[in-house]
């Protein structure tokens, strides 16, 4: 798999295991997932995701894939376990967190949640953008691994009735990871999980950078 052609890529041993060891240390002190399925902006919450988040070898492959300086976007913590299991529909992920709303053309529709500006920007903005999955534990079929529609993330954002024809006729990639490894994707790639059919977890550090200058006095929330 390669990010530039399939829209997704997996990557081995690019954070030192000490420090996964250390966020699985951490998290499992929180009270916050006791009814929660995960942390949004938890590297405002967790120092170890923090260190994760901001760690040279992150941030050197998402300047890699590209080409310019990223910029972290949005981080949440997942954990999917026998407690909090859920499945996901097709999709892509196509909207961002500001600290304020702001007129530019191309950018919408607008909405609030928990007080936070969230938008749908540009294509352009989606293409300058790149998601790091950092996977605490293994995950396959049978502890509802992401799956995703290869080079889907070349045909721009999808309207329904294109997503339902594009997973309707083609086949879906499982992405298997082990514990340890980053899986690298597109936002914008179609992809959804199915639940867990087994009693473990599958706790995933969600990244997204981005390359993109926003306007002045804008910045990601």
């Amino acid at each position: 798999m390669n990010i530039h052609q399939d829209g997704v890529e997996i990557k081995q041993h690019l954070l030192p295991d000490q420090l996964l060891q250390d966020v699985i240390a951490e998290i499992s002190q929180s009270k916050d997932l006791i009814e929660k399925h995960g942390i949004r902006n938890a590297e405002k919450k967790f120092k170890s995701i923090f260190q994760v988040a901001h760690h040279k070898n992150l941030q050197q492959e998402a300047r890699k894939i590209l080409g310019g300086e990223p910029q972290i976007v949005r981080v949440i913590f997942f954990d999917k376990n026998p407690d909090k299991n859920w499945l996901v529909s097709w999709h892509q992920d196509k909207t961002v967190a500001l600290n304020q709303k702001f007129n530019c053309e191309g950018w919408g529709p607008w909405t609030v949640k928990d007080n936070t500006h969230h938008v749908q920007p540009p294509l352009g903005v989606l293409n300058k953008m790149i998601t790091f999955r950092i996977h605490l534990d293994p995950s396959d079929e049978e502890n509802g691994c992401l799956l995703v529609m290869p080079g889907s993330h070349k045909r721009g954002i999808l309207k329904h009735s294109e997503i339902n024809e594009i997973t309707g006729k083609d086949t879906a990639l499982p992405c298997r990871v082990d514990y340890g490894d980053t899986f690298i994707m597109r936002p914008h790639i179609l992809h959804s999980s199915k639940k867990s059919l087994e009693p473990t977890h599958r706790r995933v550090i969600h990244i997204e950078y981005s390359s993109y200058k926003l306007p002045i006095d804008i910045s990601w929330a």
